[in-house]
């Protein structure tokens, strides 16, 4: 049985996260106190208690979901004498949980992770105006009818010029969120009522995260993974915006450049993961939303997470 691990993205955070792991474990101690002093930050004092509006802005969610992450991981190793290149076959993370998988792998060490979250949280979260962007659910689309509809909808039918709206994530089991421009994404949800689709939701997100509006963001952290020290991963990375194993450093850099503003493809990644042979597909960190999805794209695979101490005493002995 070939072992994947998945790292949660956006989404999953929630107040309490991580605080049973602090509570049991000495080694998530550890992590949480290194990444609260890399970001000279209290963040676990936030995880655990709330409120709830401050951890979901981007500039912490996107760290605190990599550090119970990766306190899961060291829990692991120490505790049930865990060695991830010995065990797991590939890796792959939703959009900033790709750099929680790259720190898992060892491409990262944990300092840099947090630094490199933290910048990547603010640097998205400035590209664009407050009001300007928007994104959006797209319940019981498929892929090609989605892109359909957000290339009917880029047109400004009053001034006639084309804004950004594209597919964010192709998360499979038919849904697609899709982000750009506050009216273009108002546009396509109206199109794809029009066109079948289930259920067009506005999500509460304070920016037009994956589209082409980020570009500022992926300048930024172009510069910033430029400065980064990373080494080769201990195992593949399966990356967001090509579906496809990498291990040299220098393309995984040009890799989470253009997942700034490219297409989270995690439907395919997922695919292509069982398609290299992983039957057992382990979410690592907060929540389920990951084996979730799993259960609807690969439901010939057995799927399960790992965020609390019971999770990590029944992996331990499953092994």
């Amino acid at each position: 049985m070939a072992l994947a691990f998945t790292f949660p993205g956006q989404g999953s955070q929630a107040p309490g996260m991580g605080r049973d792991l602090a509570a049991a474990f000495p080694a998530a101690r550890e992590v949480f106190q290194e990444v609260d002093e890399t970001l000279k930050q209290k963040l676990s004092k936030l995880m655990f208690e709330g409120p709830a509006e401050d951890l979901t802005l981007t500039t912490n969610a996107q760290p605190a979901l990599m550090a119970v992450s990766l306190a899961v991981l060291r829990v692991l190793e120490v505790e049930g004498g865990f060695v991830l290149k010995d065990r797991v076959a590939l890796v792959a993370g939703h959009s900033l949980g790709e750099y929680a998988a790259l720190a898992a792998a060892g491409a990262f060490d944990l300092s840099t992770t947090a630094r490199l979250l933290r910048l990547r949280g603010d640097s998205m979260q400035q590209a664009v105006p407050a009001g300007i962007g928007a994104m959006a659910a797209l319940l019981g689309a498929e892929p090609e009818q989605a892109q359909a509809i957000c290339d009917a909808a880029a047109e400004d039918p009053l001034t006639k010029a084309r804004e950004v709206v594209q597919i964010a994530n192709d998360n499979g089991g038919g849904q697609i969120v899709i982000s750009g421009h506050a009216g273009a994404v108002e546009r396509a949800m109206e199109a794809s009522k029009a066109a079948g689709v289930k259920r067009a939701m506005k999500l509460p997100v304070s920016a037009p995260f994956h589209s082409a509006l980020m570009a500022p963001a992926a300048d930024v952290m172009a510069e910033a993974l430029g400065a980064a020290t990373m080494r080769a991963p201990l195992v593949p990375l399966v990356a967001n915006v090509s579906a496809a194993k990498a291990t040299d450093p220098v393309e995984i850099r040009d890799l989470l450049v253009r997942q700034v503003t490219g297409t989270v493809r995690w439907r395919e990644c997922i695919l292509a993961m069982a398609g290299m042979g992983c039957d057992r597909f382990v979410e690592i960190g907060s929540g389920k939303v990951l084996t979730g999805l799993m259960k609807r794209l690969a439901p010939e695979a057995t799927a399960s997470a790992i965020g609390t101490p019971s999770d990590i005493e029944a992996f331990l002995k499953s092994l």
